[in-house]
This record gives structure tokens, C-alpha cells and sequence, in this order.
């Protein structure tokens, strides 16, 4: 029980505290927990539940995140399951909607809340990974007594958020354990691998929300992989992920405006626009040697209309028969 009041008396004094360590992300969080939620520290508390109805509703608006996820958590859990940790999916709300555990641990995650219908905003169970990652929009990780509650210090958690084909965040994805061998160094790793999976959980709610578009990776140094663009046989940007439009300056303005893909890679410096040439007449070329040197089968290959391709071939000097 001293520990308990300990942790509470520490959390008290960092969160009045005016220093540098006080603007610390987990110190912000203990300070929103208890002026805007009223929280406080030494309460023994589980995170809210919802009811069945209730959580069916979830599930059922949260239909496309699921499916774009379960492949991704059965692999995450492959990977760290028997080491003693948890997966949750939760929605943007942090309502648990898919989890991973094993049978030997479920009494403890349970007890914790750690399940299926819990809430892990930090409203519902103050400072945590889920509650922390939603409110900052951003990959966290709460290494036991960071929690705000005396009841979750046992707990360490990562998390890392996941963002709609708009780039909102929409998602959270956490790796939880009680194990008392986990360190610092052993989190960072499960932060890293925590962060990879929701950026093809990610890639994957994007791919299926422009099914049939062609996708181009926007060369963006770290962020390469995450940073994809959805085109249409025209060439405009359909969508753009969150890196893409970082890397591009593009918004939801310019892309329902009609940018040509070529021409937002161009004007962001991305590559040169020579570069863009000859991978167009490079394409172009091997659609017309496909086709014989046929125009109209070369234009359906290439999911264009025959005008578009005879606009394009005359831009780039392409003089074929067909």
C-alpha cells in the first residue's frame, strides 16, 4: 500500500512541478488526467466497459479496420505472444475491439482490463498507451509506474496510432505486458515492432479504400514505405497516406482538386522531372511493344483512352503506327 501512495505523492508533485522534466509527454498526460478528467492517482480503478450492444456497434462500424488488421495481428502475436504480452486493436474512440493473448496470461490481463469492450482512453483509466497515443497522435510508450493509476504500475505498454486513407487517426495499436524482466531496452524493440505493424495495418485500410487504383511510393528517406499515393488511370492523385502528404504538401483541398501525380512529385522536389519523363516513356513503350505497336490495345493495357495515350505519346516524341 506505501508504494501505492508513493507513486501517488510522485505523480502530485510532477504534475505542479514547473520544470523541464515537467513538460515531459507523460507529465502532460498526468496533468490532463487530472484537470480535464478529474482523475486521481490513488484510486483503485478498472477501465469503463461497454455493453455487449454497445461493443457489437463498435465492431460493426469498425467493420473495414478489422479486416484490414487481423492478418497483421496474428502475425504480431506469432512474434510476441509467448513472451507474455497482449495485443489490442482499439478504434479512435479506445474501445478494444480485437485482442491476442495467451490462455496462461488471460487472468492477469483480465483483471487489468486488458480486454475485448474495455475503454483505454485516459478519461476511462487516466495515463496509459492507448489513452496517451490517441491524445497526442503519436507512437508512445508507459513503462509501469508513468501509468497515472497506482493499479496499472505493474503494466508496460506500447503503442502506436493508425491513420484513415485521409490521414485522421483512426486506430490504436498496443502490445501490453506484467512480465517484471521487461527493462527499457526490451520496450523500445516492442515500440519498434509495435510501429511497423500499424503502418501495414495502415497501408492496408488505404489500399482497401482506393481497391483498383494504382499506387506510386513517394520517395520520402525513413519514411518511404508509408509514404504511397493512390492514382487513377489518368494519372491524379486519388489519396494520399499521411507521409505522402507530408512529404508533398498535399491536403484534402489539392487532391479533390484534380493534381497530377507527376506534377505534385515535381513541385515538392521529389525527383526531377526528367526522371518522371523517362519512367513515362519507358512505361508507354513497353505497353506499345506489348501491343504490337497497336495504339488502342496499348491505350487498354494501360487503362487510358486512346486520345490520352496519343496526347502523351506526342509530348514525349513517341511516333508509332497503330
Amino acid at each position: 500500500m506505501h508504494e501505492h501512495s508513493a507513486h501517488a505523492e510522485h505523480v502530485y508533485t510532477s504534475a505542479q512541478r514547473d520544470s523541464a522534466a515537467a513538460s515531459s509527454p507523460v507529465v502532460a498526460s498526468w496533468r490532463r488526467c487530472m484537470t480535464m478528467h478529474q482523475l486521481a492517482p490513488e484510486d483503485q480503478r478498472a477501465p469503463l466497459r461497454l455493453t455487449d450492444q454497445e461493443f457489437r456497434r463498435a465492431r460493426e462500424q469498425s467493420e473495414q479496420l478489422i479486416a484490414s488488421a487481423t492478418e497483421e495481428l496474428d502475425r504480431l502475436f506469432t512474434t510476441v505472444g509467448r513472451a507474455g504480452c497482449c495485443l489490442l486493436l482499439t478504434d479512435k474512440n479506445g474501445i478494444a475491439l480485437e485482442r491476442r493473448g495467451a490462455a496462461g496470461d488471460d487472468k492477469e490481463f483480465r483483471e487489468l482490463g486488458l480486454w475485448t469492450g474495455s475503454v483505454w482512453t485516459e478519461a476511462s483509466i487516466g495515463t496509459n498507451g492507448i489513452g496517451t497515443a490517441l491524445a497526442d497522435e503519436r507512437a508512445v510508450a508507459i513503462f509501469r509506474d508513468q501509468h497515472f493509476f497506482c493499479s496499472n504500475t505493474s503494466l508496460s505498454c506500447t503503442t502506436a496510432p493508425i491513420r484513415d486513407h485521409r490521414g485522421r487517426v483512426a486506430a490504436a495499436l498496443d502490445i501490453s505486458t506484467c512480465r517484471d524482466d521487461v527493462n527499457e531496452m526490451t520496450l523500445a524493440i516492442l515500440t519498434q515492432t509495435v510501429r511497423d505493424a500499424a503502418m501495414r495495418i495502415e497501408l492496408n485500410l488505404f489500399r482497401s479504400a482506393f481497391a483498383g487504383a494504382r499506387f506510386l511510393m513517394v520517395p520520402a528517406g525513413a519514411n518511404s514505405a508509408a509514404a504511397l499515393l493512390a492514382v487513377d488511370r489518368h494519372d491524379l492523385v486519388l489519396g494520399a497516406t499521411r507521409a505522402a502528404r507530408i512529404a508533398l504538401q498535399l491536403d484534402d483541398k489539392r487532391i479533390a482538386a484534380g493534381i497530377p501525380a507527376a506534377d505534385a512529385l515535381h513541385e515538392a522536389g521529389v525527383c526531377q522531372q526528367d526522371e518522371i519523363v523517362e519512367a513515362e516513356k519507358a512505361a508507354l513503350l513497353r505497353a506499345l511493344s506489348r501491343a504490337g505497336g497497336n495504339v488502342s490495345q496499348a491505350a487498354i493495357a494501360l487503362g487510358i483512352s486512346r486520345a490520352t495515350l496519343h496526347r502523351k505519346m506526342k509530348k514525349l516524341d513517341l511516333h508509332r503506327s497503330g
